[in-house]
């Protein structure tokens, strides 16, 4: 049998590894920006302009136009059909009489149709509450599936462990997403907006996911095999499952190469955080969520206790 959580530790070595490296990214964005990330209108506040044109207007000359004004980071979106020549621009606050002389130039200039102009004011406490909202979203779903593993896991012993473990990978793949969404404002210029926060949620979900399946395969073969050691049936349940998880993952990656390739350019980097995490999800669920169980168990970890009372000891 190949001996996979056997080399947990270089496991648990690249995560921290991956992560130290987000981090510090993170603190260098934050020495260099002031945050460790580039915030959009979402978070930071602005202006959102609804657009309609005469005549067929490109996405790039919409950017000049508004870098004539001082904005250089605009988020971009077509609406509607094609020959609509309708957009949604958000762009950072600008003064009132900034923002009529830029809708007087797109006028005078380019053709834009008066009557079908609106503009609107994004208050940047909007952007705290959604992020409040979203720390609380996570909170709350580790809380709920501690408490669900606990109960679904209670015939075996030392259950919590299962949730806890599933908790710290989905936290692992939160901080991964993180860094890499930092990484890519600094390279590319990618803003947190709320399609990150959506990625984020949809990570959570997949993780977690992810890491039940393993453990419900743990939990079937201990009363199997007892007597065994605990190392030799968690080994046996990731193998037995791991090919389940592959093929599921897969099928989402292959969409989301597709979008990176052929996929427009506002949408590739929610795609690409959403990838990432989804990697990093599939990973820690085999390599950090199921080795955490084993390193728990042979007191490997730090001022947590180990040891695991087999069935067969419970059956005398």
């Amino acid at each position: 049998m190949f001996q996979l959580v056997q080399h947990r530790r270089y496991y648990f070595l690249l995560s921290t590894l991956v992560i130290g490296i987000g981090l510090a990214i993170m603190g260098y964005s934050f020495v260099q920006t002031g945050s460790p990330f580039i915030l959009s209108i979402d978070f930071a506040g602005g202006n959102i302009y609804e657009l309609q044109f005469s005549e067929a207007i490109e996405e790039s000359t919409l950017r000049e136009v508004f870098a004539k004004y001082g904005e250089d980071n605009i988020i971009v979106q077509r609406i509607g059909d094609l020959e609509e020549n309708r957009w949604s621009i958000r762009s950072g606050f600008l003064p009132d009489n900034e923002s009529i002389s830029l809708v007087t130039d797109l006028e005078d200039n380019y053709n834009l149709i008066p009557q079908t102009t609106s503009s609107e004011f994004v208050s940047p406490t909007i952007g705290a509450e959604v992020t409040r909202s979203a720390f609380l979203a996570v909170a709350v779903a580790s809380l709920v599936v501690t408490v669900f593993i606990v109960l679904a896991f209670r015939k075996i012993p030392n259950a919590f462990r299962y949730g806890i473990c599933a908790v710290v990978a989905m936290l692992h793949d939160v901080l991964v997403m993180l860094g890499a969404v930092s990484l890519g404002g600094i390279l590319f210029g990618w803003e947190v907006d709320a399609l990150f926060l959506s990625a984020v949620l949809t990570v959570v979900g997949f993780s977690v996911q992810d890491s039940i399946v393993m453990f419900d395969r743990i939990r079937e073969n201990i009363p199997k095999h007892l007597g065994e050691p605990y190392e030799t049936i968690v080994n046996r349940s990731v193998l037995e499952t791991i090919h389940r998880s592959l093929a599921t993952q897969l099928n989402a990656f292959f969409v989301m190469v597709a979008i990176l390739l052929f996929g427009g350019p506002s949408v590739k980097p929610f795609i690409a955080v959403l990838f990432i995490g989804l990697v990093s999800g599939t990973y820690s669920s085999i390599f950090n969520a199921v080795p955490l169980l084993v390193a728990w168990e042979k007191g490997e970890i730090p001022f947590l206790k180990g040891g695991y009372p087999t069935l067969a000891a419970e059956s005398d």
